[in-house]
């Protein structure tokens, strides 16, 4: 491992990277228009591609697309880790939802000691802001309230414009630890596009080097295509014995937008609500091969 991503990795280098976030999530959406910071967001995450926002074509163009002209409200609710629990109880969901152990606005608020030996504590109001703890004792509490504060400063929306993050409440939400059969916790996401679940993707082995990351059809045959990683036809997997019910709850939870992806949990005959995404990896374009980024744009019906 080289020594930048030794000190990205530390915990010092988190934080500085953190309280960067903190700095230009107020600073950057002043001095540059959405529009703007989309183009360059897709730029250099695509390596030097002008993104097409009037005729977009790839699912990656189409998200950019998205994030510029897509104002459901319902989509902010649905973002929010919070307020997405009021909503599935609305719906008839809520004996999806996995048990809290808190919310809070202040980090000084938590109560440590009355937090269990393994739980999970993140940001409502981000993306990937995440303190997974499966051991109370070896947690550096130090470390995690620098991490948690500085979370509760941020505003994840400025680099990409991911605009339902924007002006979203501000909390932290610590949650039971969930673990699968498999000894991990597999996690079903199902892209759904105008109103349908159209794949799904299945991490395997996360965080560690035999990392797999496979796309399945509805009918639970292997895709041709991996996100970020290629896929790997070596790595058999069965059909979950709640895929069905799975997919219809992705079938009902999509209804309200044109793209959406509905990640679920089965831990022990039970399926959990995972998340609402609207913008996967920021729309960056990252499929393996790249052709499938236009392929799998086909899917997509835009609406204007």
């Amino acid at each position: 491992m080289s020594i930048i991503k030794k000190f990205k990795k530390s915990n010092f280098g988190q934080y500085l990277i953190s309280k960067y976030h903190c700095l230009a999530s107020f600073f950057y959406p002043r001095l540059v228009s959405d529009k703007k910071a989309v183009i360059k967001y897709y730029k250099k995450k695509s390596k030097g591609k002008i993104v097409d926002l009037n005729n977009p074509k790839t699912f990656s163009e189409k998200l950019q697309w998205y994030k510029l002209n897509a104002r459901n409200p319902l989509m902010q609710i649905c973002a929010d880790k919070v307020a997405v629990r009021d909503y599935l109880k609305e719906q008839g969901f809520g004996y999806l939802l996995n048990d809290i152990h808190g919310v809070y606005t202040k980090v000084k608020d938590i109560d440590w000691n009355s937090l269990p030996e393994r739980f999970v504590i993140k940001a409502a109001h981000g993306s990937g802001q995440n303190i997974i703890v499966k051991d109370k004792a070896k947690l550096n509490i130090k470390h995690a309230k620098r991490m948690l504060n500085s979370w509760l400063h941020q505003d994840i929306s400025w680099s990409g414009r991911e605009w339902v993050y924007r002006n979203m409440p501000r909390r932290i939400i610590a949650e039971k630890f969930l673990q699968d059969e498999t000894g991990e916790l597999r996690d079903y996401k199902f892209f759904c596009f105008n109103g349908k679940p159209t794949f799904m993707q299945l991490e395997v082995g996360r965080f560690t080097k035999e990392n797999t990351r496979n796309f399945y059809d509805m009918d639970w045959n292997l895709m041709p295509f991996g996100k970020e990683l290629p896929y790997n036809p070596n790595v058999i997997v069965e059909k979950p014995a709640m895929f069905e019910e799975m997919k219809s709850i992705a079938t009902k939870l999509c209804q309200p937008f044109q793209f959406v992806r509905v990640d679920l949990y089965q831990v022990n005959g039970k399926i959990y609500f995972g998340e609402l995404t609207f913008f996967p990896a920021g729309g960056a374009p990252d499929f393996v091969p790249s052709n499938y980024d236009e392929i799998v744009g086909q899917y997509w019906e835009i609406k204007e």
